[in-house]
């Protein structure tokens, strides 16, 4: 049985045996359950959906060519990238030192996986969770479509996207707005998607959303797209095209040494910095910045 959900409208499947230990740990993808599920899929590749993954019980071996490895911090997983065959292979890892736990073998579409999950039911769960994130940011960067590291908060029917590098600050700048600023409400705190449709950019939310449980099947489009830098003072200014384009880069997943993924997502990022109002906010971490970002990018 194959199961089927939607995130930013694009369809992906997950192919997990009845009475699977990670079952029972994936709630978070339950308001994203398209209802259409319950029906059989005839081939792993269905045509209705962006990718399919499937479990396996076979670790995948053989010749591989290493690409990527995300840097090794504590407490944070630990993802490998590599070549192998005419398709990749990621290999993920809870946190550093631990053995490895998913195996996920992609066609070089893209358009289906095979992972391998190992070890506790948590770990599988992980494996599983990684797997289909990482699917899908890069499946889905051809249907104009960016996976982000970002908070996002929504007030009066638009999304606020707050940028930057780990530990800058992001989820206390979305709390400070959500404390100080009436009417905000929080959408997904570490990873929405953006999307451009008919010229008109909007923000989702996803299964993924780091150590906040917030998994809402919402969307609305982008007022503003906010980079944090912490500082000793409170400070905003509008960026141009060019430097909206490099701050929105820096923040979206994928693998651009891909040229396929590179393109797809190039496209994207230059109708987002030319459509939508992106900013640079240097800051505290207190009321007065989330003030004084609310009254420049929503006043």
């Amino acid at each position: 049985m194959i199961r089927r959900f939607q995130v930013a409208g694009l369809v992906f499947s997950l192919d997990l045996p009845d009475g699977h230990p990670a079952g029972e740990r994936l709630h978070n993808y339950d308001p994203f359950l398209c209802r259409h599920s319950d029906l059989r899929c005839h081939s792993e590749r269905s045509e209705e959906s962006v990718f399919c993954l499937t479990l396996t019980s076979e670790r995948p071996e053989g010749p591989r060519e290493a690409l990527f490895r995300a840097k090794e911090e504590s407490g944070e997983p630990v993802v490998g990238l590599f070549r192998m065959g005419e398709g990749y292979l990621a290999e993920f890892a809870p946190v550093p030192g631990a053995p490895v736990c998913g195996a996920l073998l992609m066609d070089g579409d893209f358009r289906a996986g095979r992972l391998w999950a190992g070890g506790a039911p948590a770990d599988q769960a992980f494996a599983v969770n990684n797997a289909l994130m990482l699917l899908y940011a890069f499946a889905s960067a051809p249907f104009s479509a960016l996976e982000m590291h970002a908070s996002v908060v929504t007030r009066g029917g638009r999304g606020f996207l707050f940028l930057g590098r780990s530990g800058t600050g992001k989820s206390t700048h979305s709390r400070l707005w959500l404390e100080h600023i009436d009417g905000t409400e929080l959408l997904n705190d570490d990873n929405p998607v953006l999307r451009v449709a008919d010229g008109v950019a909007r923000v989702y939310g996803t299964p993924w959303s780091g150590k906040t449980p917030c998994y809402k099947a919402q969307d609305v489009p982008v007022g503003a797209i906010v980079r944090l830098q912490q500082a000793p003072q409170n400070r905003i200014a509008r960026l141009g095209v060019v430097q909206a384009y490099a701050s929105v880069m820096a923040s979206c997943s994928g693998f651009r040494p891909l040229r396929e993924i590179a393109d797809a997502q190039h496209e994207t990022l230059a109708a987002i910095a030319a459509g939508v109002p992106c900013y640079h906010l240097e800051c505290l971490p207190d009321a007065a910045a989330a003030r004084l970002c609310h009254e420049t990018v929503d006043g």
